[in-house]
């Protein structure tokens, strides 16, 4: 599992130019069943991707398409965890 940090960079001002493309990519990221949650970073600092279902070298590929990292608008981070226990309702989180 894998929680990826899109930190706003200097370029922060295209986001708005690119919101549209950058929402397809997460859409498509959900159909793909392979994100699980995604949500903004608190204050207005970028946003945050929960993902699962996939390799890292996979998940560097695909937020390497995201719109936003293409266009330098945020920096991602991937940091993965190895759940070893969780709610019953995200059991399936669990390695």
């Amino acid at each position: 599992m894998f929680i990826v940090f899109l930190r706003f960079s200097d370029n922060k001002s295209k986001a708005g130019d690119l919101m549209a493309n950058h929402n397809d990519w997460i859409k498509q990221g959900f159909s793909d069943d392979v994100f699980l949650l995604v949500g903004s970073i608190e204050v207005n600092l970028g946003g945050s991707i929960l993902a699962h279902n996939t390799t890292l070298e996979a998940l560097q590929l695909r937020v390497n398409n995201d719109p936003f990292v293409a266009e330098n608008v945020v920096k991602a981070e991937i940091v993965e965890i190895s759940p070893k226990m969780a709610d019953d309702r995200l059991q399936f989180l669990v390695s």
